[in-house]
């Protein structure tokens, strides 16, 4: 059932609870997570923190401390599914779930006892009615008992029974008629997977409720609407300008601001920014010698000297630096980038340290899934975790260096693909591969990089080719995973579109495929349409899916 007020029904519940915490490795849900920890720590409430990356490790994790625990918090992961089902966990266990994953499954809301969905409701969920998908079958037993117990003479009996075989036919074609729409109303409830509010978002709102909203847990929402969040920056920092304090080494200052669209540009020299954002690489097609060259008349253009353009943005001139933007977005607009310059959010600490909202993201991302750490993915699910503390910087840089990497590595396997022809049109979707073998090939392995890799090669591709049609085509891609036990990573992601709001069929197709081929998957992952395949069953799987689709 949906929880209307978060506070009664869930943190005075759960405050003189021990509690345990069920976390995703997404982004979104670390900062949830943060923001509760500093909620529970300021109570004075005992939690254990578990850590989890996909339904087995929920399911093993739930085993391992169901007896200690009576009740569980879920944060982005459970809503999906019929979380009973699932779990069988005893009658008063208690689940609060705090998901962003959506259709949220229809057991869940209705389940008024054991479930309660710490979900906003005014996001459009179109949840269908009880009497729509469930039905009381105390009216056909009933039934079956007066039939029984009749004692009439024998013509009133065969009078009788053709009456009740009438009526039995007529019940057993309304069933069957109400089963039918069933199935068209969940089949349409569940084919689309997508996201609602951020659970950082809701778990902000929690804490402004109590008046215990920190300028930490407001810097955990950066994931979530700007403009949303914009009064909640300027409430927390405002400041008149008597303030001593205000300018302290120590301090810790969120802005609002209108900065450029590219990646980690502060943290980098603006050539590499340019280079691997997905925005400037896919424009220029970077991956092209032409594309080189219009890049190069584009700094030409802003009368930007290359060495000032290719050493570290903190390194160049004063002089440079102070009208860099309006530079850049000028030059832009020549271009074709209308919107080079978004609203943003970023965080100063003291005087030396400024982030944006997006270099974090991909830290944060970039640690959660390092493959160079040897270690098991709670260590770097607790580094990541780590780096959103201010007190540890050393962190998040170390982040930073990994997600230039990442990204680095994204946009060199765009151009492979781009310039040999990976990425094919199979009909109703494009298909793209990546082989064994591939350099840092190891770096896609991991479904949130997978994604990030899959979302820019289909906008590059969008920009690349000269097919109409295949603009308006999903992707599908897969990544080797494991090489000794012959498994592969596939992703499915929708068509390019301007719209924010996309829905991705591709969960619900994947089941139906791997089902009709007997293709050996598994649907461990919290998000759908992202599934792990035997490469030997790779063919009929893709054989089922165009089929499917067409």
């Amino acid at each position: 059932m949906f929880v209307s007020d978060f506070r009664k029904e869930f943190y005075e519940v759960v405050q003189n609870q021990r509690v345990l915490l069920f976390v995703a490795s997404d982004v979104d849900a670390l900062c949830a997570c943060k923001i509760l920890q500093a909620l529970l720590q300021c109570d004075h409430v005992q939690y254990t923190l578990v850590p989890v990356s996909g339904w087995q490790e929920l399911e093993t994790a739930f085993l391992e401390h169901k007896e200690q625990f009576r009740y569980f918090i879920l944060i982005n992961c459970g809503a999906n599914i019929d979380l009973l089902d699932v779990l069988q966990p005893d009658e008063d266990v208690v689940f609060f779930v705090c998901d962003t994953h959506r259709p949220v499954n229809v057991v869940n809301v209705y389940n008024d006892t054991q479930i309660k969905l710490l979900i906003k409701q005014d996001d459009d969920l179109e949840v269908p009615a009880y009497d729509d998908i469930f039905r009381d079958e105390e009216e056909d037993e009933e039934h079956s008992e007066d039939e029984k117990d009749d004692g009439s003479e024998p013509s009133e009996k065969r009078t009788r029974l053709e009456e009740e075989i009438v009526a039995q036919t007529m019940k057993r074609r309304e069933r069957r008629d109400w089963e039918a729409r069933r199935r068209d109303i969940l089949f349409d409830y569940e084919q689309y997977e997508y996201h609602g509010t951020s659970s950082a978002m809701v778990m902000f709102d929690l804490a402004w409720m109590m008046s215990k909203d920190l300028n930490d847990m407001l810097w955990m929402k950066y994931v979530t609407d700007v403009g949303i969040l914009q009064r909640h920056v300027s409430r927390h920092n405002h400041r008149d300008e008597d303030e001593e304090n205000a300018l302290s080494v120590d301090c810790m200052r969120i802005s609002f601001e209108y900065d450029l669209r590219l990646v980690l540009y502060q943290h980098w020299s603006l050539h590499d920014s340019l280079c691997n954002t997905c925005y400037t690489a896919a424009r220029f097609k970077l991956w092209s010698v032409h594309g080189q060259k219009r890049l190069q008349e584009f700094l030409a253009d802003m009368g930007l000297p290359l060495k000032q353009v290719k050493q570290k943005f903190q390194s160049m001139d004063i002089s440079l630096k102070e009208n860099l933007r309006e530079m850049i977005e000028q030059s832009a607009n020549k271009y074709g980038m209308k919107d080079m310059r978004v609203q943003t959010f970023s965080i100063h600490f003291g005087f030396k340290h400024k982030f944006l909202a997006s270099d974090v993201v991909f830290a944060t991302m970039s640690l959660m899934e390092n493959p160079e750490n040897d270690g098991s993915g709670t260590d770097n699910f607790i580094q990541a975790l780590d780096s959103l503390s201010r007190g540890n910087l050393d962190k998040l840089y170390r982040g930073l260096e990994l997600a230039k990497k990442q990204l680095l590595a994204t946009q060199q396997t765009i151009a492979s693909c781009l310039c040999t022809n990976l990425v094919i049109s199979q009909g109703p979707f494009l298909y793209c591969s990546l082989m064994e073998g591939t350099p840092d090939v190891v770096l896609f392995s991991k479904p949130a990089s997978l994604n990030l890799l899959s979302r820019h090669l289909l906008k590059s591709f969008v920009y690349s080719t000269k097919n109409r049609r295949c603009k308006l085509l999903p992707l599908v891609m897969a990544a080797p995973l494991n090489v000794e036990q012959g498994t592969v990573t596939v992703v499915g992601i929708p068509p390019e579109t301007d719209g924010s709001d996309r829905k991705n069929f591709f969960g619900r197709a994947f089941e139906k495929a791997a089902e009709s081929t007997n293709s050996r998957t598994l649907h461990n992952y919290f998000d759908l349409s992202v599934i792990e395949l035997k490469a030997e069953d790779r063919s009929k799987f893709l054989d089922a899916l165009v089929s499917l689709l067409s």
